[in-house]
């Protein structure tokens, strides 16, 4: 009877380190985000010297330089950025600057949106099938429906989007996930105050794209969402930075890159004052693809003829992230392994014929 009575204790006390690992993982809460088509070089060094007193895609070249241009690359990147480079570099990883030996890399061959985010969301490219921008259903299984098929997180999976293309890439109606994207309003009987005065507000302010809403609406029907009904897996994908840069206005451009900066900011202090996400978050922030350099006028546009528009960034940051801050060292990542470093931390099965990608480990410990 002793004996028995050792072994459940020792049983016990070896089991409770394990049933916290697990604990630690199944408990994370997922902040997908991505930021259309911004550059790494601007990410990296700030404000680009041959366009910011350009006045051929800059309308007031003195108040751009006031707000953005400083002598050095590091000073011109934190007054684009600050929360990114001020706080986000001290407790996060921030990976993609080619300049020191850190590259990530889309593995599909396109450079625009659709492949794009059809690699990040699924963990595959597609080039046969994913081929334009066009508003056709994903034939592909992204990790927004694979959490949501799950008994843990079923209805508790959301996406936002700028881009009134974003209910095809995550294939709303098969995958029974919520997308409001475009010019959707909020949708439901208990809609707080907010999305009431959002769901007012938003057609009387035009865009200027017949496709993309501004980014402060997804911003705060993702924030009221979140606020409201406290989703475990949301992704937001902003969509400014695409559109200004397909227009020529760079002043536009680094704008909003600064408003997202502070948007994402303010979506990571919510997080740590509110119980369910406090110390339990994890941030993933990427972007669909790159943009041109050479030629300058290149930096519009994007595509598998534009040289570097491959070229991508991600930062991690949050629940389990090793604080290494901006990675100046040789290393290879791809966006094919958002999707499996996603499911790992849900504790979801990858697929490894789907997912081509490997998980990314966060933490060096």
């Amino acid at each position: 009877m002793r004996r028995k009575l050792v072994q459940l204790i020792l049983t016990m006390v070896f089991s409770i380190p394990m049933l916290c690992s697990a604990q630690k993982t199944d408990d994370t809460k997922i902040i997908l985000i991505t930021l259309d088509g911004f550059r790494w070089q601007d990410l990296f060094t700030g404000a680009d010297s041959l366009l910011i007193a350009n006045s051929e895609y800059v309308n007031d070249t003195t108040d751009l330089k006031e707000r953005f241009w400083k002598e050095t690359p590091k000073a011109r990147r934190e007054a684009l950025m600050p929360f990114f480079w001020k706080e986000v570099s001290k407790m996060g990883q921030i990976h993609g600057n080619r300049m020191l030996g850190s590259q990530v890399d889309l593995t599909n061959k396109m450079w625009f949106s659709y492949p794009g985010y059809n690699e990040i969301l699924t963990g595959k490219a597609d080039d046969a099938r994913i081929d334009s921008n066009d508003k056709i259903p994903n034939p592909n299984t992204t990790i927004l429906e694979i959490a949501n098929t799950d008994s843990k997180y079923k209805g508790k999976v959301a996406a936002f989007g700028s881009w009134d293309v974003f209910p095809y890439i995550v294939n709303e109606e098969r995958a029974d996930v919520p997308v409001n994207a475009g010019f959707e309003l909020a949708q439901g009987k208990d809609l707080t105050d907010r999305e009431m005065f959002l769901n007012e507000l938003q057609p009387k302010v035009p865009s200027p794209w017949s496709s993309v809403r501004f980014d402060a609406f997804t911003h705060y029907y993702a924030l009221e969402k979140m606020k409201k009904d406290h989703p475990e897996f949301v992704y937001i994908s902003y969509g400014e930075t695409d559109d200004f840069a397909h227009d020529g206005e760079y002043d536009s451009y680094l704008k909003s890159a600064h408003t997202t900066d502070a948007l994402i900011e303010q979506l990571w202090y919510f997080t740590q004052s509110d119980p369910f996400y406090k110390n339990n978050t994890l941030f993933i922030i990427t972007t669909d693809h790159g943009r041109g350099t050479e030629p300058l006028k290149s930096w519009k546009g994007h595509g598998s003829d534009v040289k570097g528009a491959g070229s991508v960034w991600m930062i991690l940051f949050g629940k389990d992230v090793s604080p290494k801050g901006e990675v100046d060292h040789q290393e290879q990542f791809y966006s094919n392994q958002i999707a499996p470093t996603i499911l790992k931390r849900l504790g979801l099965k990858i697929d490894p014929v789907q997912m081509k990608g490997e998980s990314i480990e966060l933490s060096t410990n």
